[in-house]
């Protein structure tokens, strides 16, 4: 009986290993096409739990994330553009995510890989 126990045990805790197995906390770097060539942009993400919050810095400003959500080795999250709604969905491996991105131009995919952290700019 505590040898099942045990196993029981062992089991769970490496179930709960597996759910929270994703490390997407930090700068990941990707790029998306525009009319105008290439665009380079960064995510920042920050995980609380399942809970996913962060910035997505592009040309024209950093972007809040919204409503985002981790479970083990997949997020989601929103943000928003123009009035409109830009959903993304990503699994990871390793250190990349293959994200899919909904918006109001259709669907698009986007490799993100991880990125250095943001050097703060000297004031002087």
């Amino acid at each position: 009986m505590i040898r099942r126990a045990l196993m029981v045990g062992v089991g769970l805790a490496m179930s709960a290993a597996l759910c929270f197995a994703g490390d997407f906390n930090g700068r990941w770097e990707g790029s998306i096409s525009t009319d105008n060539g290439d665009m380079q942009i960064f995510f920042n993400f920050k995980v609380d739990g399942t809970k996913l919050t962060g910035t997505v810095e592009t040309p024209n400003g950093d972007v809040p994330i919204e409503d985002g959500k981790v479970d083990g080795d997949k997020i989601s999250f929103q943000t928003s553009f123009n009035d409109s709604k830009i959903n993304h969905e990503g699994t990871l491996s390793g250190d990349t995510i293959d994200l899919k991105v909904e918006g109001p131009w259709g669907e698009s995919q986007m490799t993100l890989k991880r990125a250095e952290a943001k050097k703060e700019q000297s004031t002087q």
